[in-house]
Formats: C-alpha cells, sequence, structure tokens
C-alpha cells in the first residue's frame, strides 16, 4: 500500500501497473505535452491551415525525442524505415513477415538489455516499449495500404493518396508515415485508427468546437479518473488478486465480487485512457473508435470484441480476418481467420503463457457463439422460432445461454487480468468446488447482467 494523495487518510493500492504508470507519466509529462498539441493544432489550424499536417508531424516528433530519447527515436525511425522500404515491393506477404520479425524484437533480451541500457528508469523503456508496439501495427496498416493501393478501384475515398508519381514518392510517403506513426494522441497508447481513416479525415477543415463541448468533455474524463482513483483507494482489489493465500480463503461470493470489481475498474481505466485521446482526436477534426461499452452490458465473447476496444477490432477485421477470407469462404477459412486473428493479439501483447490460455479460450468461445447462432438460424429452427410469434421467451432463452457464455468471458477476462494463477483459484473455487452451491445462483445473476445487455442491443 501506498500514501493516497486523492483520499486523505486511506491507503492507495498501487498494484495496477497499468494504471499507475500512465498516471504517474501524465502528472509527469504526457498530460502537458497532449495539452500543447491541441495548442499548437488550434494555431496551425488558424495561421497556417495548409500546413497543419506538417506541424502536428514535427510536434510529434519533438515530443517523441523529448519523451524516448535519441536512441527511442532513432530506433522508431529505423522501423518505420524498414517498413517503408519493403512496403516498396508491394507484397503483403513480405510486408507482414518484416511486421512481424520487427515485433518480435520487443520480446528478445538481448534487445531488451540494450534498450533498458539507455534509460535510468524501468518507466522510460515500458514507454519505450508501449509506443513501438502501437508503432507496429500503424507500420502494418500503412505497408498493406500500400500493397493493396494499385489493385483498388474507387477512387481517393478507397485509396489513400500514398501513390504519388514523380521522383519524389519515396519522401512523400515517408512523409505520411511519419505523420500517422508519430500523431501525439494516438502515439503511446492508442486507440488504434486505421491508416486509411486518418488520412481521409486529417486533412479535413477543422470545425469550430465550442467551449462548453470541450469543459463537458474534460469534466467526463475527470469524474471517471476520480472514480478510478475511488476504487484504488477503497477497494484495493489488485492487492488482494495477488495474494494467492488470501484467494483461497474468500468465499464464493467474495470472489465473484472481486471478479466484478477487477472487470469494471479495466473498464473505467480505459474510458480515462481512451477518453483524453478521443477528445484531442476530436478536436483535430478526426472521428476516433467508440469508448469501450459497459462490461456489465457484455453477455458474449464476440460483444466484447467488438464493442470494448472498436479501434483495434476494425484494425483486426480489416488487416488480418477479412484479408484471409472471414466468413464468406466457408466455415474452415473462418476458423483459420479467427485462430490468426487471436493469435496475432496475443503475440503483440507479448505471448507470455497466460495470454496463451486468454486467446485459446477467446477463441473457442468466439467459435462456440457461432455454431449456437448457426444453428438457431437453421432452417428448421428457424422456422420452430418463428412460428413462436413470442419474443419474450426467446430473449429468455437467449439470456439464460448468455450468461454462460458470460461466465466464462468473465474467467478470461481474469486470465487476461490476473495471470494463470489468479484464472486457477477462480476455476477451481467457482466452477470445480463451488458448481453445487454457487452455479445456480451465480447463472441467476448473469442472466439478469445478460438480459440487460440483449435489451442495450434491441434499443
Amino acid at each position: 500500500m501506498e500514501r493516497g494523495f486523492l483520499i486523505w487518510g486511506f491507503k492507495k493500492d498501487p498494484t495496477d501497473f497499468e494504471w499507475s504508470f500512465w498516471n504517474e507519466w501524465a502528472w509527469q509529462s504526457l498530460l502537458w505535452s497532449l495539452i500543447g498539441h491541441a495548442v499548437v493544432s488550434r494555431l496551425a489550424a488558424y495561421f497556417l491551415p495548409q500546413f497543419r499536417l506538417a506541424v502536428l508531424t514535427v510536434y510529434g516528433v519533438l515530443s517523441a525525442g523529448w519523451l524516448l530519447g535519441v536512441q527511442g527515436l532513432t530506433l522508431l525511425m529505423l522501423h518505420l524505415s524498414i517498413t517503408l522500404v519493403v512496403a516498396q515491393l508491394r507484397s503483403s506477404i513480405l510486408s507482414w513477415v518484416c511486421s512481424l520479425l520487427l515485433l518480435s524484437t520487443l520480446n528478445v533480451t538481448a534487445f531488451q538489455d540494450l534498450q533498458r541500457g539507455w534509460y535510468t528508469s524501468e518507466d522510460q523503456y515500458y514507454l519505450l516499449l508501449f509506443s513501438t508496439a502501437v508503432c507496429s501495427l500503424h507500420c502494418i496498416s500503412f505497408s498493406l495500404e500500400l500493397c493493396w493501393c494499385p489493385l483498388q478501384a474507387g477512387g481517393p475515398n478507397h485509396c489513400p493518396p500514398i501513390e504519388v508519381k514523380g521522383l519524389k514518392t519515396l519522401i512523400f510517403q515517408f512523409y505520411k508515415l511519419t505523420a500517422y506513426c508519430f500523431y501525439h494522441p494516438l502515439f503511446y497508447n492508442g486507440p488504434i485508427v486505421t491508416f486509411r481513416d486518418f488520412t481521409e479525415q486529417i486533412d479535413r477543415p477543422v470545425c469550430k468546437v465550442s467551449v462548453v463541448y470541450v469543459l463537458s468533455g474534460i469534466l467526463r474524463v475527470c469524474v471517471w479518473w476520480c472514480l478510478a482513483e475511488f476504487m484504488i483507494h477503497f477497494m484495493y482489489m489488485h492487492a488482494i488478486q495477488s495474494n494467492e493465500t488470501y484467494l483461497e480463503m474468500l468465499p464464493p461470493w467474495a470472489l465473484g465480487g472481486l471478479a466484478l470489481a477487477l472487470v469494471q475498474f479495466f473498464y473505467v481505466k480505459y474510458l480515462v485512457l481512451f477518453g483524453v485521446v478521443s477528445l484531442l482526436v476530436r478536436l483535430d477534426g478526426l472521428e476516433p473508435p467508440k469508448l469501450p461499452r459497459c462490461v456489465s452490458i457484455m453477455y458474449s465473447f464476440t460483444g466484447m470484441w467488438r464493442h470494448f476496444d472498436v479501434g483495434l477490432y476494425k484494425w483486426l477485421i480489416r488487416y488480418i480476418y477479412v484479408p484471409l477470407g472471414g466468413s464468406r469462404h466457408g466455415v474452415f477459412r473462418k476458423l483459420i481467420s479467427t485462430a490468426l486473428a487471436f493469435g496475432f493479439v496475443c503475440f503483440w501483447h507479448g505471448c507470455h503463457d497466460y495470454l496463451q490460455y486468454w486467446a485459446l479460450l477467446n477463441w473457442i468461445g468466439v467459435l462456440v457463439e457461432n455454431v449456437l447462432a448457426l444453428l438457431f438460424s437453421s432452417r428448421p429452427l428457424h422456422h420452430v422460432i418463428v412460428s413462436l410469434h413470442k419474443p419474450s421467451p426467446l430473449k429468455r432463452g437467449l439470456a439464460l445461454i448468455s450468461a454462460l457464455s458470460t461466465a466464462f468471458l468473465i474467467l478470461s477476462n481474469l486470465l487476461f487480468l490476473g495471470g494463470i494463477h489468479v484464472g486457477r483459484i477462480f476455476w477451481k473455487r467457482l466452477f470445480i468446488q463451488g458448481w453445487s452451491s454457487v452455479a445456480v445462483p451465480m447463472v441467476a445473476f448473469l442472466y439478469c447482467f445478460a438480459q440487460v445487455g440483449i435489451e442495450w442491443d434491441m434499443r
């Protein structure tokens, strides 16, 4: 426990690394650099509208150099240069191989030790690590769009302007890639915006934004931040989660409450992290991905992926799922497409053992949900369902099935948030030992959650 600074007299739980990390960096430098970006962007839009993107690019590169140092900036520029050179071959396969090799360097011990030696603190290294991981997604997006562009028809609305005739083609492409990757609000932690969306929106004239809109957005983010701080000052769920002995002692219902608190905090945390960035992106005239949907109305694996990190979901659909066949080329291609999408997410996050279990559980969950959807849409069952003419029993049946899916969805989230030891304890205590006493009330509880989510989707 640490001394709390928000609520005097209460200790603060600092064991959620991500929240502590970004909070510290925000107060130290990131918050001020983001405010600086907003000021520079408005000034450039007013005085130099034709060169606004160039001004933002220079500001993003200088900010990255200030925070990551010359070595970190050089490393990122090296990634961009290699990506651009390989993309000139117009081969999606070669671009993917290059990107995966570059991404794999994040997990090579020799490279990690080298990069740690550039900095005086571990937090500086992790800032470089996170920035490089986000940059890798941007580089993949750019290189694939460049590979696909000559093959696409339909004009500029479908093909970003990265194919330019003349001797300055390479310089122009490097400029566009740098502007995309070093766009400051999206540089460190996302949310993810594809290169196509970025280039289509960044050159639009900046609309006037009312002071009321800005202040209301800031107020919302402040309320979310205060809620997150309130939770770590009073609930200590991350400290409890990290104590395996204490988890074994907790009664089943306390374990259930802990699971709910962990996933709710994860949701509020990303409301803050994505909310700040989304406000700045909107001020620049871009449309950011939607903010995460509340986990209390998530009742399926498919819905969780579709509505929590919307930017990452759209990225996976555009660059992995659809190019590999998706749902339009048979069941087998769909299985492979989904598996490789989850495999890439696991690899991008670091490919640790708990991430492998998490990705596998999510893949199985999505497949089971798709099989059930296919089964209920088949002609015999669909005819029976239509003949009932009663939506209420159908929704109750769907909510009951979804309650079971939600139970495993929460278990997969606990694996992601706490690791294998936390997932194993919850599996043993709630699903194995507690099935006779906890299963019925737990399913009833999750059934109510699913009903709320279904009604929300049917609005």
